[in-house]
């Protein structure tokens, strides 16, 4: 194991140079002389190991020094170890800067590193999905020329950042941004996608304002008649219709009241297993009836299943999806109407099919036909007893078995709501 270089062994290197020179100058009387050309030969020595190590620092590519001797062998050593100790830290940073981005990376959240004048020296993948920016291109760019928004100029610019800043961009995206400074003269802006949250904070109050929306109207009628009924009392005619329209607010009131139950039920139920065998032949038996009952003869109705088919899912879930279909296309659809219903198997599954020659709907009402209290014809709905919700729980029904609802319509000519339920599904008769 080599030791650092001490004064003590230059000494005795240039003593054991010069030795030589003594004795014989002792000998032959050239003592000066002798000593002169010991000391220089020792200064040459030294020159050609500087001129190797300069050779070797600035020239030579190699990692290991040259080979020294003497008091030059710890100098290289030396200088070799520091090295290694460089680049065993390179490698620990390079190692490090490598975890931080592959963890920024993994951040749920859009990362983007820059000075205190907003100049980008690094951003993470999301950031470039959602910021729109493009690494490296944009290194060295200022993010204020890229994220061209008033409010978040005067964000950045104001520099408190106490609170986030919710920004709607132009693609309706909206971002929740956070600016913390994390070390001198440098930035780190966090910006998170929150449309969902937004989206689901607008559901919830259109939900709220629907449902007392609904809720209104029967409570007002029952709370008129009652306070008729309090100030004079009703005889025949008059009470008897009295009578009948508050049962049918109550009717319909425990009908929004089922049905919202059903949703909540059919949302809040976790992941299904699929392994009840569901006889749908036997359920459209007993729908057929009450379809008919319903209709009262205004429709022609059709039914046209596979009395072997039967499938994998949940009998519940299936009954409300298959039932609301049905009842939908009687309600809705007027007098005179041919209405086929269709329970058969194809090669990609089995497909459950409504189908009516009534008014059709039009097309961009279509995209919306699954959202909660969506209604075409609001006046109409009410008067058969429609509260919206049948086709949304139809849509969740149908996510459960891993199929959804497909509507088709042509005005005038032809309206169609089917769902295919996969071949994994279907219950081979064996």
């Amino acid at each position: 194991m080599l030791e650092r270089l001490s004064w003590k062994l230059l000494l005795f290197e240039l003593a054991l140079a010069c030795l030589p020179a003594l004795i014989l100058g002792l000998l032959t009387g050239y003592l000066p002389w002798l000593l002169l050309c010991s000391v220089l030969a020792v200064l040459v020595w030294h020159f050609v190991n500087l001129l190797r190590l300069s050779r070797w620092l600035w020239i030579d590519r190699s990692i290991t020094p040259p080979a020294g001797r003497g008091s030059w062998e710890p100098l290289f050593y030396g200088l070799y170890q520091m090295q290694a100790r460089n680049r065993r830290r390179r490698r620990e940073l390079g190692s490090l800067i490598k975890r931080f981005r592959s963890g920024a990376e993994s951040l749920p959240d859009a990362v983007v590193l820059t000075t205190e004048e907003g100049i980008i020296f690094w951003c993470n993948g999301l950031a470039q999905q959602l910021l729109g920016l493009r690494w490296p291109e944009d290194n060295g760019q200022n993010i204020l020329n890229l994220l061209r928004y008033p409010e978040f100029t005067r964000y950045l610019r104001q520099r408190d950042f106490s609170g986030p800043l919710t920004l709607v961009l132009n693609n309706h995206r909206h971002l929740e941004f956070r600016v913390m400074p994390y070390s001198e003269g440098q930035w780190l802006l966090v910006a998170r996608d929150v449309t969902q949250m937004h989206q689901l904070e607008g559901a919830r109050r259109n939900f709220f304002a629907n449902v007392s929306h609904e809720l209104r109207t029967p409570l007002t009628v029952l709370q008129g008649y009652l306070e008729m009924m309090e100030e004079a009392e009703m005889q025949g005619a008059q009470r008897d219709k009295a009578l009948h329209t508050m049962q049918e607010q109550i009717r319909r009131m425990d009908g929004l009241v089922q049905q919202l139950l059903t949703l909540s039920r059919i949302e809040a139920a976790s992941t299904l297993d699929l392994q009840e065998t569901v006889d749908v032949p036997m359920m459209l038996q007993l729908l057929q009836r009450e379809a008919e009952t319903l209709s009262q003869g205004r429709h022609e109705i059709q039914f046209n299943t596979d009395p072997n088919l039967r499938v994998y899912g949940n009998d519940e879930q299936l009954r409300s999806a298959i039932s609301n279909l049905v009842y939908n296309a009687i309600n809705h659809t007027p007098a005179g109407t041919r209405i086929e219903i269709s329970w058969l198997k194809t090669p990609q599954g089995a497909l459950f099919r409504v189908r009516d020659n009534g008014p059709g709907i039009a097309a961009e009402h279509i995209p919306r036909l699954t959202e909660r209290f969506y209604r075409v014809d609001k006046a109409r709905s009410r008067q058969t007893g429609g509260s919206g919700l049948g086709l949304a729980i139809v849509k969740h029904a149908l996510s459960h078995h891993n199929a959804r609802l497909d509507i088709t319509s042509q005005p005038g000519t032809e309206t169609c709501f089917s769902f295919l339920l996969p071949s994994r599904l279907v219950v081979n008769a064996g």
